[in-house]
């Protein structure tokens, strides 16, 4: 008869089992740092294929997970927390490398803790942690858990699930020592939070410190980031060559949605779309207007690959362009080169803004009514981290820019005919040497798409 063996249960992992320093392992250069955003400067950024092959080295996403979650551990560290508990899907994914669809980010319904001392604890839907058990090895089996509080409201707090939830989270503050000290949380549903101080927890701003870990990319971020925008200077080629009298502004989006898709996107987030009279001021938006004969129209496009995101404005007139449009175009893009020029390691933020110009110049009253359209906003997992460089911001609260910082830089200006307008943005990777940029469809002179 064959002896039956004990099934083995799930190691639970205990505070002395771990030391955040202690992830070294041999290689040709020594030590293995995971902090370490191994950036390679002196090499051509790079956009490879999307497919994993044998024959040379793309994008390592175990090494990028554990990039994310030292640079988590390190500006943990720095604070006065003892642990994060964040909801934000950004924070969620940067810490856990766990997702499951777009579906999610607005939901509040995952969550993930990590102290100074533990592995990433996720909550998630039941079904999806019993995936991450079989499938996120870098997990702890016993730190994937099933989760629910309260949608959005639509469970209601009278059911006890945030109670439930809130004590969780405290007794693994417990079990992993940090107890006394104070949680930091970015996003949460008031429910959650008040559990938490029922218990006694003290609850402390968290989006801050995980601003911090997110604020300077990896060689692999900045390889999916050039892809991102690799993806983007392709379909600009398919929208200057559909872009004709007769097309609507919904059209372009549906082309876009589409093309995106088919080279391997995650999430497309928006595709703005913007035509003739709608150009000034800018809507941020799309409809089903018909494109005309000498419009101006502009476009955004804001999609993921691998998380990460493009933020990515083309201007285009169809046919032809007046002295307005040419004036407009070439005032937007001389702000931008000279906001770009001005990007180098160790700038102060309060310097680079100076190069935009006020809220007077493009008809606005304030700089609270003009931002973001002239300003420089920090992209990764998220469409708006740092750096954000604005005059909303920037004169009161200015810092140094630091080589590794992804941005995109964006300018606008409304033309004399009080309907054109000139957006332009560009993505930039900061590099020693300065902003090298990775949106390649041409843009220093106004493209007219199917000239007459």
């Amino acid at each position: 008869m064959a002896r039956r063996t004990k099934k083995a249960e799930p190691r639970l992992v205990k505070p002395s089992d771990i030391d955040p320093k202690r992830r070294p392992r041999e290689g040709p250069d020594g030590l293995y740092d995971p902090a370490d955003p191994g950036h390679r400067w002196e090499r051509p950024l790079q956009a490879p294929g999307r497919m994993q092959v044998d024959f040379e080295e793309r994008v390592d996403f175990r090494r990028l997970h554990e990039y994310r979650l030292a640079r988590t551990r390190n500006a943990l560290a720095k604070s006065k927390l003892g642990a994060l508990l964040v909801f934000d899907q950004y924070n969620i994914r940067y810490i856990s490398s766990t997702v499951i669809g777009e579906w999610a980010r607005d939901k509040l319904t995952r969550w993930c803790l990590l102290t100074g001392n533990g592995e990433p604890w996720v909550w998630d839907f039941g079904s999806a942690a019993r995936h991450h058990k079989l499938y996120a090895p870098w997990l702890p089996k016993n730190h994937c858990l099933a989760g629910l509080t309260g949608l959005r409201g639509a469970v209601s707090p009278k059911v006890g699930l945030f109670e439930a939830a809130a004590k969780e989270v405290r007794d693994i503050l417990v079990q992993e020592g940090v107890a006394d000290m104070p949680l930091g949380i970015d996003v949460v549903e008031p429910p959650f939070l008040f559990a938490l101080q029922k218990l006694g927890v003290k609850v402390q701003d968290g989006q801050q410190v995980m601003l911090d870990a997110r604020e300077i990319k990896s060689h692999d971020e900045i390889t999916l980031l050039n892809m991102a925008a690799a993806m983007g200077d392709g379909v600009y080629q398919d929208i200057y060559e559909a872009l004709k009298p007769g097309v609507r502004e919904s059209e372009i989006v549906a082309l876009a949605t589409r093309r995106f898709y088919e080279m391997g996107s995650d999430c497309v987030e928006a595709v703005n779309a913007i035509a003739g009279e709608r150009c000034s001021p800018h809507p941020h938006n799309f409809t089903d207007r018909l494109i005309r004969p000498g419009d101006q129209a502009y476009f955004d496009l804001i999609q993921t690959y691998m998380g990460y995101k493009t933020c990515y404005y083309r201007t285009f007139t169809v046919g032809s362009a007046t002295p307005a449009q040419h004036d407009a175009y070439r005032k937007a893009r001389e702000w931008m080169d000279n906001a770009i020029d001005s990007l180098k390691p160790g700038v102060s933020t309060d310097r680079v803004v100076q190069a935009f110009p006020k809220a007077q110049e493009i008809g606005f009253e304030t700089e609270m009514a003009a931002f973001g359209l002239n300003f420089c906003h920090g992209l990764g997992l998220g469409l708006h981290e740092r750096p954000l460089i604005s005059r909303v911001n920037s004169f009161k609260d200015s810092y140094e820019l630091k080589a590794g910082m992804v941005f995109a830089v964006e300018t606008f200006c409304p033309a004399k005919d009080g309907i054109s307008a000139a957006r332009i943005e560009e993505e930039v990777v900061l590099t020693p040497d300065g902003a090298k940029i990775i949106t390649l469809f041409p843009a220093q002179e106004l493209p007219i798409a199917n000239k007459y």
